[in-house]
């Protein structure tokens, strides 16, 4: 059985103050009712949890209403970090889960093909992430003022959601980071800490994550072209 995590719990504080950027509307619906239902149209995703902010449960109950969602899905409550959000979906799972894809809720553009793929990836090695390689010649700079030295592009990826893997193999790493009390910006980089191999998934589609007010045009144009 495969289920879907979708973390929704974030802040989004670089949207700017009192905007809750899940909600804001592109395309004829909020931000979060696009991503959730590329999900719900994935044919191996038999259920989804989505991890919420407190006090949200309501708007999360009526997306679901607005937009009749098909699959079976449940609330977990968020966490203080990211990390701690997932680990909440991850308790939330059905006990037949075998394979979980955790995707970033601001991420609308995301293609069920790319999905589909990245959690057949992970069916066979354990974990997947999709990932674009970097095209931009990549400076490193340790002030932020002068450049220090040219990072070699051809080895560098940039890494998305959805990031799947067999849940014991995830719950073991993030278990590992609970334990030395680490941070991690992403979940692959636990599974890095226990020495499990994550396959890259490559990203043909822009697969852009809404952070900053400019990026809604371009979610927009993205999401009109896809249909």
């Amino acid at each position: 059985m495969t289920s879907a995590i979708i973390v929704a719990a974030g802040k989004g504080t670089r949207m700017g103050p009192n905007i809750d950027k899940l909600f804001l509307e592109v395309h004829g619906a909020p931000v979060v009712a696009h991503t959730w239902r590329r999900f719900d149209r994935v044919d191996c995703i038999a259920d989804i949890v989505l991890v919420v902010r407190a006090g949200m449960e309501t708007g999360f109950r009526e997306l679901a209403e607005r937009f009749d969602f098909r699959k079976p899905y449940r609330l977990v409550p968020g966490g203080p970090e990211r990390q701690d959000s997932v680990w909440n979906g991850l308790a939330g799972l059905s006990p037949e889960a075998e394979l979980e894809a955790i995707q970033d809720a601001a991420r609308p553009c995301t293609t069920e093909a790319l999905i589909a793929a990245t959690i057949a990836a992970a069916g066979q090695g354990g974990a997947a992430v999709a990932a674009q390689p970097l095209t931009d010649t990549v400076k490193e700079s340790s002030d932020g003022k002068l450049i220090e030295r040219t990072l070699d592009r051809s080895r560098l990826w940039a890494v998305q959601t959805p990031q799947a893997f067999r849940v014991e193999v995830i719950r073991r790493a993030l278990g590992v980071v609970r334990e030395r009390g680490l941070s991690v910006t992403d979940d692959t980089a636990a599974c890095e800490l226990i020495g499990q191999p994550v396959l890259l998934v490559p990203s043909a589609a822009p697969n852009p994550k809404v952070t900053r007010p400019e990026d809604l045009a371009l979610v927009e144009l993205l999401l009109r072209n896809a249909l």
